[in-house]
């Protein structure tokens, strides 16, 4: 095929699915209007209370969970109450709202969390007027980053701009600050808060370790395996992650993304050693890769991350992106797609050399082979004296790219969210246009997991 006709092709793969996420947006938002009004009539003719709305925007499933124990709070007082997430919620169902509970994550410095992106763009960018509305904010946030709770903040500040009345002033929790949970808790009148730190967690027993990069020139890399102490496996779904708090410090618990999947029989993990600049393990890094012994046992629990699992992108064309330990996640959602006999898979991966850091380059392989990975790229950033990421791979790829889209293609990205992250980010920007994103994002076809 000629380079014109390769151009062409390219073009009209861009139109086509342009052309489908617009119609997509129109369908959508019509039912959603009709559905408020519907809604709205309902209860004007039967003079019953409208549902106090309890609305999340979350990343990792944190802010998700706690908007539903919030929710069951109100309703234990018999409230009506409807939960959803930020990016399903539209300006006339706020305008019609009398009372709305909002819990808030922030993504990286001061970003809306992928749940709440569209909100951001679509509604928070607008001068809404809300005088009937009653709201408070709970923010989520880490102090390690500089803007600790910015878009929190932000969503607060845009609400009284409205007009809306504040119940409360915006409520700021660092990770699981099982105090600020309390307020919360005590604001809303509900029973304490059960701290997530130790929720549901059971002794996992440490089965093997491997190093899957020696040589590496990079931080060492480790293959984990775990099975419960006692009992049974858990059941959990590829995207997820599992939670572990280090004895002592239980305000700063880990979270890690699960490499396998239950009918693998264990729970296995791809962890990154890390070291402080004193020489000091880090703390649970540590544990997980060289102080607990194979055979001993440490407390984690299972954490659900509805944000990243397939869901209703289960039966499309999927795009996996990501980098490093990164491939945790992405390869727990290719063994379930290999279990399922799902073939319509490209995974575009990065590491530093092709000549040591190439984890689970068998099982990738086979998966090659087979036709489980209908498209493998591997990205070694070191091995020229160029600098090359995946974002530059996938800027070079713009036309398979685009006619993945056109397929329906859902893409999940995972691993480190400075430079990989954000990199994927700008380059999809550049290649589909800012609008497409949004799309994207609101069809739940764009799902980061990123850290």
């Amino acid at each position: 095929m000629s380079e014109l006709a390769w151009r062409a092709a390219g073009a009209a793969a861009t139109l086509l699915a342009y052309a489908g996420l617009c119609v997509g947006t129109f369908r959508r938002e019509s039912r959603r209007a009709a559905q408020t009004a519907e809604r709205a009539a309902a209860l004007a003719g039967t003079g019953e209370r409208a549902p106090t709305l309890v609305l999340y925007g979350s990343q990792t499933g944190q802010a998700e969970a706690l908007a539903w124990q919030t929710a069951g709070w109100l309703k234990a007082q018999g409230e009506p109450v409807r939960v959803c997430s930020l990016n399903e919620i539209t300006s006339p169902e706020l305008q019609s709202a009398q009372r709305a509970l909002f819990v808030a994550s922030t993504y990286g410095e001061g970003d809306a969390p992928d749940g709440a992106s569209v909100f951001d763009e679509r509604v928070m960018s607008t001068a809404a007027s809300l005088p009937d509305l009653r709201f408070s904010v709970l923010a989520l946030g880490d102090r390690q980053y500089t803007h600790f709770c910015g878009f929190g903040r932000r969503l607060d500040a845009w609400l009284r701009s409205t007009g809306a009345k504040q119940e409360n002033e915006c409520l700021e929790a660092d990770n699981a600050d099982t105090a600020a949970l309390d307020t919360w808790r005590h604001r809303i009148g509900g029973q304490r808060a059960t701290s997530q730190a130790d929720d549901a967690a059971i002794a996992w027993r440490l089965l093997a370790r491997e190093q899957l990069n020696p040589s590496s020139q990079g931080a060492p890399l480790f293959h984990v395996a775990l099975v419960p102490a006692q009992g049974e496996l858990p059941e959990w779904q590829a995207g997820d992650l599992v939670q572990l708090t280090v004895p002592g410090d239980p305000a700063r618990p880990r979270d890690y993304s699960i490499a396998s999947i239950p009918q693998d029989g264990e729970l296995q993990l791809l962890v990154r050693q890390e070291r402080h600049p004193d020489g000091r393990l880090g703390a649970a890094s540590g544990l997980l890769t060289q102080t607990l012994p194979v055979g001993g046992s440490l407390p984690m629990r299972i954490r659900p991350h509805t944000n990243f699992r397939l869901g209703d992108n289960a039966q499309r064309p999927l795009i996996l992106v990501g980098n490093g330990s990164g491939l945790a996640g992405l390869r727990a959602h290719l063994r379930e797609r290999a279990r399922q006999g799902r073939h319509d898979n490209w995974l575009l991966y990065g590491e530093r050399h092709s000549q040591w850091d190439r984890p689970c380059h068998a099982e990738l392989a086979r998966w090659e082979r087979d036709g489980v990975l209908e498209r493998l790229e591997l990205v070694f950033s070191r091995d020229q004296p160029e600098r090359r990421y995946v974002q530059h791979q996938l800027l070079q790829a713009s036309e398979e790219l685009m006619a993945w889209l056109a397929r329906g293609a859902a893409l999940y990205v995972c691993g480190s969210l400075q430079g990989m992250g954000s990199g994927v980010d700008a380059a999809l920007r550049q290649i589909a246009g800012d609008a497409a994103v949004a799309e994207l994002n609101a069809q739940g076809r764009y799902r980061r997991d990123v850290y």
